[in-house]
């Protein structure tokens, strides 16, 4: 029997065609030597071979063994491993022997989106880097932390397979700076790292410019019965733009599905801004990629846009047409909707309103670090913003009562509250005076002696001041329209 170790090297292009005239078993891309292997809970390993040929799999002293199918096809699931910094081996055999080496257990993630997700801690055309790029890039050795790369494909149909991919790498300044790696993934990763002291596995999916339809499969979109047409788009393969729903999830996650991760990271939303029904589009998104999966509801964790100048001319500006608080309220609408799932605000992140791409990538990191933390490591740290809660009218004023206030609700800078509105039954709405009573916040403007609704951080420009005592900042709200 000839034993063959495979290496993904850095561009993996058709590496099938090579393999198969080494082995008789194969298995897909997204496993390879360096890889990360998630800790805790059965652990599925795929491939092909010839039809009906004996395969064994071997990891860490446990033995699997099943045969291929009809169609080559194989799969076996190993036993719940703990956490190891043990560099271990995976052997699949099958007349020949695929060996893959260096390989670790722990924490893996998912991280997919558009170009907020996908943006380098350095260089990027059209972008500028994030702060302290050269400082957090040399400082990024981190030998246990393993990053993959999906590179950028479009397919009418779900492939098996990768055919474009930067293989598994140990994390360090060269291999974030020569892939590109997400920013926002890479400080995440770091995080959970050194706090919870395990392995941590990175898997970035992204592409700038692109909208959520793309990245949702069929099966999400025929659970949403406003949706469900999109499931049925006709692709046409000889032209694939990367707006057609499902293309890239055919191409760039359906060849990941099933390999075990913890949970996912996403950051999309700006090519979206304007509809009025992505929060049911968020649930498409989650909802088949959990169903594809087959892991449960797995922990999404995701970040609302930040403020931009999507209305470059603001000479006849109004607030009530404004795309971007609308959409806001969206994203806040799923996470509440949405079992296991929690949103990173970033009102406060943005140093250049006319820069779509926010260089704060380390305080997203971090809050997108907090709620996984939180929610799904049981740490019980600070992760959630302050969201509103009710309102009641008294005595002229509104009195807001928020959620997760941290035990008090605070002006970041010290200034009176910012970015508050109010208007009477005419539906007219003005700026308003604010001011922070406990874990209330009282509203009023003399123009209104009667109010009837409130609006917080209304507006593309938003930057508001109020914070929690953990330092998270509000989300935007309308008190006309309910986040649930």
């Amino acid at each position: 029997m000839k034993s063959s170790t495979r290496s993904l090297g850095l561009l993996g292009v058709l590496l099938f065609l090579p393999l198969a005239l080494q082995a008789e078993v194969k298995l897909p891309a997204i496993f390879g030597d360096n890889m990360v292997l998630q800790a805790q809970q059965s652990v599925p390993v795929w491939g092909w071979a010839a039809p009906g040929a004996a395969v064994t799999v071997t990891f860490a002293g446990e033995t699997e063994s099943t045969h291929a199918a009809a169609d080559g096809k194989w799969l076996v699931r190993l036993g719940k491993q703990s956490p190891s910094f043990k560099p271990q081996t995976l052997a699949v055999s099958a007349g020949d022997t695929v060996t893959l080496t260096n390989i670790l257990v722990g924490e893996v993630w998912l991280a997919s989106g558009q170009s907020n997700m996908e943006k380098p801690i350095g260089k990027q055309p059209g972008q500028i880097p994030c702060f302290n790029a050269e400082q957090e890039l040399a400082a990024a050795e981190f030998p246990n932390i393993r990053i993959f790369k999906v590179e950028k494909m479009l397919s009418a149909t779900p492939r098996e397979d990768l055919s474009k991919y930067r293989g598994w790498q140990s994390c360090s300044s060269n291999a974030l700076n020569s892939i590109s790696f997400s920013a926002a993934a890479y400080f995440f990763g770091r995080e959970i790292h050194t706090n919870l002291n395990v392995p941590v596995g990175l898997i970035e999916s992204s592409w700038g410019g692109t909208k959520i339809e793309p990245w949702t499969p069929p099966v999400g979109f025929t659970a949403i019965p406003s949706l469900a047409g999109l499931a049925t788009t006709v692709i046409n393969p000889n032209k694939l733009p990367n707006t057609t729903p499902t293309v890239l999830y055919n191409a760039m996650i359906a060849p990941l599905a099933g390999f075990a991760i913890r949970g996912a990271l996403w950051y999309q939303g700006e090519s979206n801004v304007g509809n009025t029904n992505y929060d049911l589009r968020m649930t498409a998104l989650i909802g088949g990629w959990r169903q594809l999966w087959h892991e449960g509801d797995f922990p999404f964790y995701f970040v609302q846009i930040a403020p931009y100048k999507y209305i470059k001319n603001l000479t006849n500006y109004s607030a009530d047409t404004d795309p971007l608080p609308g959409f806001w309220v969206q994203q806040s609408r799923a996470a509440r909707n949405i079992k296991n799932t929690g949103m990173v605000v970033t009102t406060d992140l943005v140093d250049d309103l006319n820069n779509i791409h926010p260089r704060d990538k380390q305080s997203v990191g971090h809050r997108l670090a907090l709620l996984a933390l939180d929610e799904t490591y049981d740490k019980e740290v600070a992760s959630e913003s302050p969201a509103f809660a009710r309102m009641k009218i008294k005595g002229g004023v509104a009195v807001l009562k928020f959620k997760h206030t941290e035990g008090r609700l605070v002006s970041k800078d010290g200034q009176p509250l910012t970015w508050f509105s109010i208007a009477g039954a005419d539906g007219q709405f003005v700026p308003a005076a604010a001011k922070i009573v406990g874990e209330t916040v009282v509203v009023s403007a003399a123009s209104v002696p009667q109010p009837a609704a409130v609006r917080f951080a209304w507006g593309q420009l938003a930057q508001p001041n109020l914070v929690n005592g953990a330092g998270l900042p509000a989300e935007p709200f309308s008190t006309l329209l309910p986040v649930k």
